[in-house]
């Protein structure tokens, strides 16, 4: 009955910018976002917009990425040149 929750349009392109810019492989993502027991397909998934991320999972991109949250989750935003960036997260 409700009304679809809109969904980004870039989410997708830039989880998989964050991951190629830092040079981690697809089925060692996981691991290196603190979610061993994700299954590595999932990463699969979330770049090709097939299943959108949950917020600690997107929470935790930008803490490897070391960008803000806003730079992955709003449409109107670029990610920045230098990925890893310098902010800190206190995970």
């Amino acid at each position: 009955m409700g009304h679809k929750r809109p969904r980004q349009k870039h989410l997708g392109r830039k989880l998989r910018q964050i991951r190629e810019a830092l040079d981690i492989r697809q089925p060692h993502m996981p691991a290196h976002l603190g979610l061993p027991g994700m299954h590595p397909g999932r990463i699969s998934e979330y770049e090709t917009g097939e299943r959108e991320p949950a917020l600690l999972t997107l929470v935790r991109y930008a803490a490897l990425a070391g960008v803000h949250l806003e730079y992955i989750v709003h449409d109107k935003l670029e990610l920045p040149d230098e990925i890893p960036g310098e902010v800190r997260y206190d995970l």
